[in-house]
């Protein structure tokens, strides 16, 4: 389903995990991409290869996001290679846990730096470079918005999405620009292997609280992006959208 056709979209944090799969799934329904990344130059070129062999364009653009001196020339670079912007994806983020006692001025700006201000300034930066017919701003959240113990932090900047989202959606509609947020709830991705949850007590609690029985891919929460970044989502704005299967903490 080519639905995207002559579309532009710029996906940060794009070189793995729910990144990667929002820009395959993209570029696979017609749009170029600009798939983001930090540090894993290799991992994005990757992506960007994966899009290109399945007769898909794409480009690998390197920024931190957490710079913002770093998200002006990096947006522009996007337009200059592509073309005006149509769907912006805020995916880049990180996340640390630790209780009270641990929280420190480091931890609390390290997330928010970047979770939450270099979301806000690569929207502004974009949309100073969106096709005049609007288009749509995709935000990844997390269902830990909820609040979850341990992740005080964390989950105030995924908290700080939603909020950022409703807010935007006001804000740039008479652009015709839509703004979302989409939550996912556990993936499998290489962090959550990565951080040892992959088979842990935590992941089976996950499971257990999950109505579908299962924790998720990266590719259930590629396909609703993709339909967040389409037409056929028009008339959806505003919305903070949890894609969990059901789970609740």
């Amino acid at each position: 389903m080519k639905n995207l056709e002559g579309k532009v979209a710029l996906v940060t944090g794009a070189s793995k995990g729910i990144g990667a799969a929002i820009a395959r799934e993209l570029g696979a329904r017609g749009a170029a991409v600009a798939v983001n990344y930090s540090g894993s130059k290799a991992e994005a070129e990757k992506v960007v290869a994966e899009i290109k062999a399945k007769g898909g364009k794409a480009v690998a653009v390197q920024a931190n996001l957490a710079d913002p001196d770093a998200i002006g020339p990096f947006v522009q670079s996007v337009a200059r290679q592509l073309g005006p912007i149509d769907i912006l994806v805020n995916n880049a983020g990180i996340y640390e846990f630790g209780p009270l006692e641990q929280i420190t001025p480091e931890h609390f700006h390290k997330q928010f730096n970047l979770n939450v201000l270099g979301l806000l300034l690569t929207t502004k930066e974009a949309v100073a470079h969106f096709n005049p017919r609007g288009g749509s701003v995709i935000n990844i959240g997390s269902v830990v918005a909820d609040g979850v113990g341990g992740g005080a932090v964390y989950s105030a900047t995924k908290g700080a999405v939603d909020t950022v989202s409703a807010s935007l959606a006001q804000e740039l509609g008479p652009k015709k620009i839509r703004v979302n947020s989409l939550s996912p709830g556990m993936i499998l991705t290489e962090g959550l292997q990565a951080a040892g949850f992959l088979g842990s007590d935590f992941e089976k609690q996950a499971v257990a609280r999950t109505p579908l029985g299962r924790i998720g891919q990266p590719e259930d929460i590629a396909s609703i992006a993709a339909f967040l970044a389409s037409d056929e989502s028009g008339w959806v704005n505003g919305q903070a959208i949890r894609a969990a299967g059901g789970f609740r903490l």
